[in-house]
């Protein structure tokens, strides 16, 4: 499949360059502003020592991205999709629960305050509108800046890694490396990745401690370029489905400074040999693995390597997209906020 550039920008993109125009300086003042509440939050761990991160979508990718970094702060995070809680629930009881949800609105939401007689006394949201249900129903983390308009997430995304942060430094972790990340961004090229990318009819994103974060990329290329996009975490993909590895099957991986990334590099490798064109999201330090498109960062982890790496991939996700769909950006089959189950 040949990819040709859209002769005219689509709506749906121009509503999402308006979203990731902004999402620094939401982030920002979302972290600022958060303090107080990250405060109670921060105490409810202490006391449960573990957390239950709740949410649907982006908001689930999320949780995934950040369960490492509430873990090496001594919390049992576990992050689920809110629809698995409904059906085969794990016990609420001694845990905290962070429901994260863009809208405040989604039919899960609703639905988890109804069958839980309105929550738990260490429930809390997280969401980008102050007078959704979630923020009306329990006490939550807002965003700033107001509702995410356009469909793939992008700056909700930023925006609620932003307030994790505040309550992940509420638990004693040093946000400055995070912050300056989202001070000072990076801007590395894309154009060898989207020309290594020209010709799959699929991609597999995947990561080892950032696995989150490749979760997050899989869903907004599957949704704005409407091709087989999905995740696997990095010990996932070497067990059986490296078979499907191949030159029409692009691997996308994410590297940070940290003990995964020897392992990241060796799948870097293996893809490569299989014959998928790999780009690998690079802040490891480390020297870039031959043979692959390597995106270089500035040597980070955890927060401050997803806050580098997250901008820079959601530009490389909308230009993916605008070279293969008309009207990239624009649902057929979708709702921004999705009322049904």
């Amino acid at each position: 499949m040949i990819m040709k550039a859209s002769k005219q920008r689509p709506a749906g993109l121009i509503a999402i360059d308006k979203e990731m125009e902004r999402q620094h300086a939401d982030a920002i003042a979302s972290h600022e502003g958060s303090a107080a509440l990250a405060q109670k939050i921060a105490a409810s761990l202490k006391s449960t020592g573990r957390l239950l991160l709740l949410g649907m979508g982006g908001s689930h990718a999320v949780g995934r991205a950040v369960e490492p970094l509430y873990r090496a702060l001594g919390v049992e995070a576990m992050a689920i999709p809110l629809s698995e809680q409904l059906g085969q629930p794990l016990p609420v009881e001694g845990r905290t629960i962070l429901i994260t949800s863009q809208s405040g609105e989604s039919a899960e939401v609703l639905r988890w305050f109804r069958e839980t007689n309105g929550g738990t006394p260490d429930a809390f949201g997280l969401t980008l509108e102050g007078n959704s249900f979630l923020a009306r129903s329990t006490p939550s983390l807002i965003g700033a800046g107001g509702t995410e308009q356009a469909f793939a997430a992008t700056r909700s995304l930023t925006i609620s890694f932003a307030l994790h942060l505040a309550v992940l430094a509420a638990l004693g972790e040093d946000p400055a490396d995070a912050l300056h990340a989202l001070r000072e961004p990076e801007a590395p090229a894309i154009d060898h990745a989207l020309t290594a990318l020209a010709d799959v009819r699929a991609v597999v994103t995947s990561g080892r401690r950032l696995q989150g974060l490749a979760e997050a990329i899989a869903l907004g290329l599957t949704e704005l370029a409407r091709l087989p996009c999905f995740s696997l975490e990095g010990g996932q993909l070497r067990h059986g489905p490296m078979e499907m590895l191949g030159p029409n099957v692009g691997v996308v991986l994410f590297r940070a400074a940290d003990p995964t990334a020897d392992l990241v590099a060796a799948m870097a490798n293996s893809a490569a040999e299989a014959g998928s064109p790999v780009i690998v999201f690079d802040a490891s330090g480390e020297p870039p693995v031959e043979g692959v498109v390597t995106i270089r960062f500035g040597r980070a982890a955890g927060m401050a390597a997803i806050f580098a790496m997250l901008p820079v991939a959601q530009s490389l996700m909308l230009a993916f997209a605008d070279a293969r769909v008309d009207n990239a950006g624009t649902p057929v089959r979708s709702t921004k906020i999705t009322r049904s189950e």
